[in-house]
């Protein structure tokens, strides 16, 4: 037995707003895929936040393990992946490295978000 379903037509209904369209380029969205790649991951994250709270200054690799409670292994392996992204620079100093946020990269990645408006 065939059954033919009636389907009633609704009406549009303007309830939205039309958007205007995304304003992240693809390589600006190829970028900050790399950076939120780089940061997603907790131990990444918490390394970010300690050199955050050294207010600019460098910190050596031989802090992180004890503040983080994380191998040292495991430590070296994430500033690796956080230098390689651009989100840290590594001075080594004799048997110890250093680092530090580069400079403004989290200011880049705000402008990647929400772009300037230019000024006419």
């Amino acid at each position: 037995m065939d059954r033919i379903l009636a389907m009633k037509t609704l009406p549009t209904v303007d309830c939205c707003t039309p958007l205007s369209g995304s304003t992240l380029s693809v390589e600006d969205g190829i970028e900050l895929e790399r950076l939120f790649k780089a940061l997603a991951d907790r131990n990444r994250l918490r390394i970010l936040n300690v050199l955050l709270e050294a207010g600019g200054e460098e910190v050596c690799v031989c802090e992180f393990q004890p503040t983080l409670g994380i191998a040292q292994p495991t430590v070296s392996h994430h500033l690796k992946q956080l230098v390689r992204a651009g989100l840290l620079e590594r001075e080594k100093r004799g048997t110890f490295a250093y680092y530090r946020v580069t400079p403004g990269v989290l200011e880049r990645i705000g402008l990647l978000l929400v772009p300037t408006p230019v000024q006419a």
